[in-house]
């Protein structure tokens, strides 16, 4: 294990010392903004189809951006996939076609790195969609190694407290996060759509009440009293049932502090919505 964390901290090293040979040759780390004209799977849905001939004769062009998950090569040439909320793709990296230059920034890029890339849309000998770079930006320096890239994050505890390491590593729960807002968005499309209004209703209160569980308890300063975070959101929404709102919804965090496992946390997301005669409550974490 020590000998792990020494090798990670010299790649954290690495990664700092190459921060800033980039600002030393005018290259901001930390990016600005860039404009792409293509997602991966853009252009995975609208040119897998084309054979490689295909492709040269039409000469068409993308911008794309995203995360430098892979890099291979030697010499003047090399090849690499970035990775962006769709999907990934693999760009083609000549040194002359894309200068001294640019051919450097690909050469020091680590992988993590978020890069910007102009070129041509090919296909390779191999037959897989690629765009040849004639062009390459710098857009932000990951300071941190990316988890081992052929077995990914597999460590439970590491996945549920670094999150972010598992989405950008395990494609399964980068799709269900997604799923989940996707989920939320039509529920309340459904729901405004049905006359429903959505509110927000308060997450401190004087009392917890509602429901029967432990609440969470923290302190008003200026008010110098102590409140609980919410353990249901029920009793402020019947309180605008009865100001004559008729029918609301709310979206929002309740915070139970009791046991937890798999299915049971102790922040969760219910979905409350009541109308005159009507009251339905589902929750999920």
């Amino acid at each position: 294990m020590a000998e792990i964390i020494e090798e990670l901290n010299d790649q954290m090293k690495v990664r700092r010392e190459k921060m800033e040979t980039l600002r030393e040759s005018g290259i901001d780390p930390f990016g600005h903004k860039f404009t792409r004209t293509h997602n991966s799977a853009e252009l995975h849905a609208e040119y897998d189809e084309n054979t490689k001939e295909e492709l040269h004769e039409k000469d068409l062009h993308a911008t794309i951006a995203g995360r430098l998950m892979t890099k291979r090569g030697k010499g003047k040439v090399g090849f690499a996939h970035i990775q962006d909320r769709e999907g990934q793709i693999q760009i083609y990296v000549r040194k002359d076609e894309v200068g001294e230059e640019n051919y450097q920034i690909f050469k020091q890029a680590d992988l993590g790195d978020f890069l910007g890339v102009e070129g041509q849309i090919m296909k390779t000998d191999m037959g897989e969609l690629s765009i040849k770079a004639s062009k390459l930006t710098f857009l932000s320096k990951a300071l941190r190694p990316l988890p081992e890239k052929f077995h990914g994050l597999t460590d439970t505890e590491t996945r549920y407290r670094k999150r972010y390491l598992d989405l950008i590593s395990n494609k399964e729960s980068f799709n269900r996060f997604v799923t989940r807002s996707k989920i939320i968005s039509e529920i309340r499309r459904y729901m405004d759509g049905r006359g429903y209004l959505e509110v927000e209703t308060p997450v401190l209160n004087n009392e917890a009440g509602g429901a029967a569980a432990r609440p969470f308890y923290t302190h008003h300063n200026s008010l110098d009293i102590d409140m609980a975070l919410r353990i249901a959101t029920e009793l402020h929404l019947k309180r605008l049932i009865v100001g004559g709102m008729e029918k609301v919804y709310e979206l929002g965090r309740v915070f139970r502090n009791e046991g937890m496992d798999m299915t049971h946390n102790p922040e969760l997301q219910p979905w409350n919505l009541m109308k005159l005669m009507l009251t339905l409550t589902i929750s999920w974490i």
